[in-house]
Order: C-alpha cells, then sequence, then structure tokens
C-alpha cells in the first residue's frame, strides 16, 4: 500500500513538472510545447530530491508575520489594493479549520514568497536580454585560450556584451563628487553626532555635544565644522535630553530626602510614576543605540531604507517622547512646592487637555499618585483611621478633649483639597469619619464596624485596600453616600437609645427652664428663707438637701434616678450685698457623649435662662405672699373705728391703692409668665422635637438644638436686640421686691397698731 502512494506522489512530482516546462512565458499567447526529456529528466530528478530532504529554513514558521511581510511590501510597491485583497484573503485561509483545510499554513505562504522572489528575479534577467544585444561566439570564439581571454575584457560576461545606461559613468563621478563635497562641509560625522544626541538624551556628555550649565542646555561647539541645519537640528533634539534632567533630578531629589513632609506618600507616587515612564523612555533609546550602530548609508545606487539611524529619523522618533518628557517637565515644575492633595489637583487640572495623547498619559499618571490619597479616604469613611504622617489630607485632625471631639476635633484643609473632589462631598467624608471616630471614642461603640461592612458591600466595593482609584468618582460619592446614611443613623439610634437624648433634653426643659410646676413652687417655698440671707452665709449643702426635698416632694420623684442625679445645685460668683436669691442656681451633668450638645458655652445660656425664669417666678412668689398679707385688710379695717375720721380715711386710701398695684402687678407678671411658659417654651420644644426626629446625623442634631436655645434666648427677651428691654424687666422686677417690703412693713406696722 505504501508503494502505491509512494508512485502517485511521483507521478504527481513529474506531471507538475511538465507542465512547468511546458509553458513558455515568451511565446505568443503563452502557448504550450513539449519539453526537451533530458530537461525533463533531470528536472524530475532534481525536484525528487528537494522534496525528499531534510532541509528547514532558516527563519521561525510564523504565519503571522510571514504574511504581514507580504502585505507590507505590496504596500510600499503602491499595490494598495492588492495588500487589501491579500489581507482578506489571508483572514479567509488563516479561519479555514477542518475538513480540507491546510494545518502547515505558513509553508503555503513561504512557498508563495519565494516564487514571487523568483519570478521577479527572472523578469528583470527576461528584461536584461531583451534590452541588451545579445552577441552569441561562434565555435573558434568558444574555444579554451579566446573564452577565456574574453571572459576578462571589460564588458564582456558569458559571452554576453553588458551595455550600461551611463557608459560615461556620470552617476558615479557626481556621487564621488557629491561624497567629497559632504566631507568638506562636515569636520563630524553623522553618525557620531547621532549617538552624541542619543546621549544627551540620557543626560550624559558626549564626545562633541556637551551640556553647557552657562546656557543651561546641551550644545555643539562652534569650533566645530558643521553645516547650520544640522546644528539646528541637534538642538532642538538635545531638548529631550535639557528635560530628562530636569524630570531625572526631581526625581532623585525627592527619593534622596524621602521621608520627608516636604515629599509624602503622594509625591513618592509622582516620583515612582515617572520613574516607570523614564524606564519606558530607556527601552526606546536601547532601541535606537542598536539601530545607530549601522552606518548611514549616502545618495548612491546602493542606498536603501535599510535599518540606520539619521538626525532626521531620530526627529521622527522622538515626537511622542518629546511631548511626554515636556508634560513630565512641566508636572516637575509645578509640583515642586506642592504635596499631597493640592499636588493631585494641581495634576489633575494639567489632564483637562483636548489633545487624546496628552488626557490618557495624564490619566495613567494620576491613578497612581493619587492611590495613597484615595486610601486615605478608603480607610477614613470606612474605618475612621487617619494615617496622615506628612500632612498630605485634606482632613486635619486636632488633639482635644472627648467632650470637644466632633466640634472641633476635626476639620477640613482646603489647600489639600483636590480640585476632583467637590466641597459638599468633601464634607460628607468628614462627617462619615467624624461619626466613627465619636462612635468609638466617645460613645464606646463597636456598631459601626457593621454598619461600614454594609455600606461597602451596597456601594459595590469592598473594604479592602486599593478598591478606589482615580476616574471613580461616581463610585466614590457613592461608596461615602452609602457609609454615611448607615453610620449617622447608627450613631443618632445609640444616642436616643443608650444615651437618652430626647430625655435629658426633656429633663432639661423641666428642672433648668422650670417647666415641672410643682417642683419649682416647693422648693421656692422651702428655699426662699434661707435665699433671704447674705450669700456668704448660706451652705451648698444645706441648699441641696432642699433640693432633694423638693424631688421627694413633686411629682419629679417619679423620674428616672440618672437624670435626678444630674440636676444640681450651683452657686455663682458672689458680690459684695449679694443675697442667696442673686447667686442661687440649677446645674444639669451633662457627661460624655452628651456633652458633645451640652457643651459650657450652651449649658451657660441655659443659666441665662434659669436665672431670667427664676426671678420671674421669685417676683410671682413674693406677689402671692403680698396678696397673703394684704387678704385680711377687710377685716382688720374694722377695728380702725376707734381711729380719728382723718387717720382711718387716709390709711383706707393707702390700703386701697396697694390693693390696685397689686393687682397691677400681678396682671403683668401673670401675662410675661404665660407667654414665656407657652409661647416661647412650649412651642420652641414643640419644633425643636419634631426637628429631633427628622435628624439625619448628629450635625442636623446639633443644629436643631441650637436653633431651639437660640429661640427661647431671642423670644424670652435675653437677645443682644432686647437688651434694653431686658434691663427693664428687671428694673420692674426690683420695683416689684421693694414692694413687697413695703407692704409687708406697711401690714406689721397695722398689726402692731390694731394690737395695741
Amino acid at each position: 500500500m505504501e508503494d502505491d502512494d509512494q508512485q502517485k506522489t511521483l507521478d504527481l512530482v513529474k506531471e507538475l513538472v511538465h507542465r512547468l516546462l511546458s509553458h513558455n512565458p515568451t511565446a505568443p499567447n503563452n502557448a504550450a510545447q513539449n519539453p526537451n526529456p533530458t530537461d525533463l529528466n533531470n528536472s524530475f530528478r532534481y525536484a525528487v530530491r528537494i522534496l525528499s530532504s531534510k532541509l528547514t529554513p532558516s527563519i521561525a514558521p510564523d504565519a503571522d508575520a510571514i504574511a504581514e511581510s507580504i502585505k507590507r511590501r505590496l504596500a510600499t510597491q503602491g499595490k494598495s489594493s492588492k495588500a487589501l485583497s491579500f489581507a482578506d484573503l489571508y483572514n479567509k485561509f488563516a479561519s479555514k479549520t477542518g475538513a480540507g483545510s491546510i494545518n502547515n499554513k505558513w509553508a503555503v505562504l513561504y512557498l508563495l514568497k519565494i516564487v514571487s522572489e523568483d519570478r521577479k528575479v527572472s523578469q528583470a534577467s527576461q528584461n536584461s536580454a531583451l534590452l541588451l544585444p545579445n552577441l552569441t561566439l561562434d565555435d573558434r570564439e568558444i574555444g579554451g585560450d579566446s573564452r577565456n581571454s574574453r571572459r576578462g575584457d571589460k564588458g564582456w560576461e558569458n559571452g554576453v556584451l553588458v551595455v550600461a545606461k551611463d557608459p560615461e559613468n556620470l552617476r558615479e563621478i557626481a556621487f564621488r563628487e557629491f561624497v567629497d563635497l559632504i566631507k568638506e562641509e562636515n569636520e563630524v560625522s553623522e553618525e557620531v553626532l547621532v549617538r552624541d544626541v542619543l546621549y544627551a538624551c540620557q543626560g550624559i556628555d558626549g564626545k562633541y555635544v556637551k551640556f553647557d550649565a552657562d546656557l543651561d542646555g546641551y550644545v555643539l561647539p562652534e569650533n566645530f565644522k558643521v553645516p547650520r541645519s544640522t546644528r539646528t537640528m541637534v538642538r532642538k533634539l538635545c531638548e529631550l535630553g535639557w528635560l530628562f534632567r530636569k524630570v531625572r533630578g526631581y526625581i532623585t531629589d525627592s527619593l534622596d530626602s524621602f521621608p520627608t513632609a516636604e515629599v509624602g506618600t503622594v509625591g513618592q507616587a509622582l516620583c515612582a510614576a515617572l520613574q516607570d515612564e523614564l524606564s519606558e523612555y530607556y527601552k526606546l533609546l536601547a532601541v535606537l543605540e542598536t539601530q545607530a550602530m549601522n552606518p548611514i548609508p549616502l545618495v548612491s545606487r546602493s542606498a536603501t531604507s535599510g535599518n540606520y539611524l539619521s538626525l532626521r529619523r531620530l526627529s521622527v522618533w522622538f515626537v511622542e517622547p518629546m511631548v511626554k518628557m515636556r508634560l513630565m517637565a512641566v508636572l516637575v515644575d509645578t509640583c515642586k512646592v506642592l504635596k499631597g492633595g493640592a499636588m493631585a489637583g494641581s495634576i489633575h487640572l494639567h489632564a483637562q487637555h483636548g489633545d487624546p495623547l496628552v488626557h490618557e498619559f495624564m490619566k495613567s499618571l494620576l491613578r497612581r499618585v493619587c492611590s495613597p490619597l484615595f486610601e486615605m479616604v478608603r480607610r477614613w469613611v470606612l474605618e475612621g483611621e487617619l494615617e496622615d504622617i506628612f500632612s498630605e489630607f485634606f482632613i486635619v485632625s486636632e488633639t482635644k478633649a472627648k467632650e470637644s471631639l466632633w466640634r472641633e476635633g476635626y476639620r477640613l484643609h482646603s489647600m489639600m483639597l483636590p480640585s476632583f473632589i467637590s466641597q459638599p462631598l468633601a464634607q460628607r467624608i468628614l462627617r462619615t469619619g467624624k461619626s466613627i471616630n465619636f462612635l468609638r471614642v466617645c460613645c464606646d461603640d463597636r456598631g459601626w464596624a457593621d454598619a461600614a461592612t454594609e455600606a461597602a458591600a451596597a456601594a459595590g466595593t469592598s473594604t479592602r485596600r486599593g478598591s478606589l482609584g482615580y476616574g471613580e468618582t461616581d463610585a466614590l460619592e457613592n461608596l461615602v453616600a452609602e457609609a454615611a446614611k448607615r453610620i449617622d443613623k447608627h450613631l443618632l439610634d445609640v444616642m436616643y437609645s443608650r444615651y437618652k437624648f430626647k430625655e435629658h433634653c426633656l429633663a432639661i426643659k423641666r428642672y433648668l427652664l422650670l417647666g415641672q410646676g410643682d417642683f419649682v413652687q416647693y422648693l421656692m417655698d422651702s428655699i426662699g428663707e434661707e435665699l433671704s440671707e447674705p450669700a456668704n452665709t448660706i451652705s451648698s449643702f444645706k441648699l441641696a438637701g432642699f433640693l432633694e426635698s423638693a424631688i421627694r416632694s413633686s411629682n419629679a420623684q417619679y423620674d428616672d434616678r440618672d437624670i435626678l442625679d444630674r440636676v444640681r445645685v450651683n452657686m455663682m460668683v458672689q458680690s459684695t450685698g449679694d443675697r442667696g436669691w442673686d447667686v442661687f442656681s440649677l446645674e444639669y451633668d451633662a457627661s460624655v457623649p452628651l456633652n458633645t450638645v451640652f457643651t459650657e458655652s450652651v449649658m451657660a445660656e441655659y443659666r441665662r435662662i434659669f436665672n431670667f425664669l427664676w426671678k420671674l417666678r421669685r417676683v410671682e412668689h413674693a406677689l402671692i405672699g403680698a396678696w397673703k398679707t394684704m387678704k385680711p385688710n377687710c377685716i382688720t379695717s374694722n377695728s380702725f373705728v376707734k381711729l380719728q375720721g382723718a387717720v382711718k380715711s387716709q390709711l383706707l386710701v393707702t390700703l386701697r391703692q396697694c390693693q390696685v398695684l397689686w393687682n397691677e402687678m400681678n396682671h403683668f407678671v401673670t401675662n410675661l409668665q404665660y407667654y414665656i411658659m407657652f409661647e416661647v417654651l412650649e412651642v420652641s420644644w414643640s419644633n425643636f422635637s419634631d426637628e429631633m426626629e427628622s435628624a439625619k446625623d448628629l450635625d442636623d442634631l446639633l443644629a436643631a438644638h441650637e436653633k431651639y436655645l437660640n429661640s427661647i434666648v431671642e423670644k424670652s427677651l435675653l437677645g443682644e436686640r432686647s437688651r434694653p428691654l431686658y434691663k427693664s424687666l428687671f428694673v420692674l422686677f426690683d420695683l416689684i421686691l421693694r414692694y413687697r417690703g413695703q407692704v409687708d412693713r406697711l401690714y406689721e406696722g397695722i398689726y402692731e397698731l390694731q394690737a395695741r
């Protein structure tokens, strides 16, 4: 069976050789003719020997590479349509698989390429034979001596006289003159200048091109004989070396001084990104240096587009590196005095460019540069950690006590806020991390960790390092929004449920704003006599006992003990002649984390309101005491019958005036107290309660409480705009208290007269 297959193969080869020899391209209409049997037999044996050999080509079998070579050759010959047709046919040929397809596609392409090249060589030889006269020699001339003598003569080769198109060799003569002219005008060869330019682009002085510190650039000295155009081109190409020195100098200085606050992690990331770009630049220079080793062909018959490097070719190679190096040099100049977020924001502004090359280059650079910054944001909003050793972040931490942590512990540093992060987003980032720290430090809570994990899952990101980067502003906003929503909600839940913020606000309203009526009345009845004494003789412990008695004797006894223990007596700063009424005050002890809302300044405002309300209640209490004294005067007046008529009449008129005046005072105090207690305190409390329910974060809660407190101060006539009226009120209060004293002395005299 194998012998049959071999015989079939030989028959096919013989048939192929017969067809190739039968085809005569020089005959009219390519007519076929029978080949010479001897030639047929020799060609057949040669073909069998080639096909039976183990020879392999010296190039790697790569079908795509050889197809690309064929297509490029067609394109360079001006046959663009044929190149496109070949590309389409090759795609179909390469995609053909299965039954009937060719496995070794590379071999077919290689065969076609060799046949094409051989055809071009044969056509060229045939054209030469047609153009030149074929002078055959007779048998005598083919003899030994004659043949040797003819072969040595000029123009004769194998019996053919080669006639040149330029019999006088004018082209060769002109070329030699051109070479001599170039040597006269150029003292330095172009190959040497190319190598010097490549050295300069690496920051190294060449043989002729050197760096001039005075001129701040690479120069070719004037004493060398070089054409002006060549000198200009060298100067332009060496700009790349000047830019390279600037960029490399910045990287070296920054890395030498790291770690310092002047460089920081963002500056280090910039240096790493620039160093990577320089590595790609070094690779290009290595390729160019390899090409520069090949000689530059001059204009002659042998000049081809080989793999050599001239100054003009170098200018083409340097187009893209020059753009990138200029950008890096601009960034280096800009970022010398910047760091952190300010540096990232400055680079971001340079990325707003219409050139796609510049835009993509700056984006790839920013992804590296902003990596430390986005890692700080991720850790801040998900973990509350502020790792900012070199002060590069746009959030700054201040060392404060726990009660000041929320208000003063952290703040935005506007100079470090990059331009691609908006102000509202920065505020939300600040509040999110601040909420985590507030829960961890002030509330001793760990529930925020679960909320942060849920927020990352809801935003479609993860809590791992590197989950955020430049160009992902939408993802950052989504993550911050989810984290803020969950962590703020958890913080308010802790404040309301665990620390009972609403109950403490109500307790302040009931005790410091005198909303618990029976408690206030009992306290004033029991403590009034003691407060009438000089302030320096009153004991705080005794007053605390009165306070406890008032609590136990009123409905306040049913309140939470933790709330009642926070209500305490406070004796204000005493002055000479002060009575107990002037220095007595109540205070509410708000511990961490409640003191974030009830700060010292807030409690001072509450004391102001308490003093005003306490004096109003004292005036009311004094009028009630005066009424108790004046009420039995109708009985007392019946015992005045023994007095003289004029004296009796004058005394009755005085008593009637006292009653009328008391009625006016009581009317004024009652209406003022009604206004304060109902129109001010209750309405403000109702609004504050609604805003507490709608608060979304602690800032909303603080704003609502501040609004509540300011509303009370302004409407109670304690604000700056009401200061004249406030002073007038206290003058009226003093008049009422003086009236009470005069009434007491009057009725003491009446009772004494009645007794006599």
